[in-house]
């Protein structure tokens, strides 16, 4: 924690160790602001953090620094299929719009969070038709043996249901559990000739991109 450079919000798209962990529980600072689920904003609350906004599905929080103007907005999420899903608390993804100080949408960016490909992300393309950059949390974990983090045939899936610019996976190798590796990915995406709508980072990378200039 005391390594992270300024920050000014987290935005948290569920409360599963693997994206909320002891470390950040304990050393977070407890006025930093956190945008998550209603579940995971009612822990953190009982954890003494002081500036929570819990956001429902397509509810949107307006965020603003200096000229900079941001809109978030809680995206459709689902960690596992029918009576599972009880078991597994409540995902959201998420839609930032980057905005200028006269609410031109410069960059739109979709992180899908710990989602499974479900009906609803068909809603998504239709109300944010031009998304610039989409973040793709993969993995492929398997509880009783049923899928509960979007593996290779999934995130390719994704990618034609959302249809970003351009889409980078994350979030597949780093835990123990996840048992579709990146190189199944790369080997679907490729076999879906989507390989020049995908560009894939390594721990530490960075990814520089131009916003455009009209959409």
């Amino acid at each position: 924690i005391e390594d992270l450079p300024p920050f000014d919000f987290v935005l948290l798209s569920h409360l599963h160790g693997d994206h909320f962990d002891r470390v950040a529980e304990r050393k977070l600072n407890k006025a930093t602001p956190i945008v998550s689920t209603k579940h995971a904003v009612a822990y953190l609350k009982r954890k003494g953090f002081s500036s929570t906004y819990a956001l429902r599905t397509w509810e949107t929080l307006a965020i603003s620094k200096g000229e900079a103007r941001l809109r978030l907005t809680a995206m459709p999420g689902t960690h596992a299929p029918g009576p599972l899903a009880a078991a597994l608390p409540p995902v959201m993804g998420s839609m930032l719009e980057f905005r200028t100080a006269e609410n031109e949408t410069r960059l739109r960016l979709y992180i899908s969070g710990d989602t499974l490909v479900h009906n609803r992300l068909k809603e998504i393309p239709c109300r944010y038709p031009e998304i610039d950059l989409a973040l793709l949390h993969l993995g492929g974990t398997k509880v009783l043996g049923i899928l509960v983090t979007m593996d290779a045939r999934q995130g390719v899936e994704a990618i034609r249901i959302v249809e970003p610019r351009t889409a980078i996976p994350i979030h597949y190798n780093d835990y123990t559990v996840f048992k579709s590796p990146l190189e199944d990915f790369k080997r679907m995406v490729a076999e879906a000739g989507l390989e020049a709508q995908v560009h894939y980072l390594a721990h530490g990378d960075t990814y520089e991109f131009e916003v455009p200039t009209t959409r």
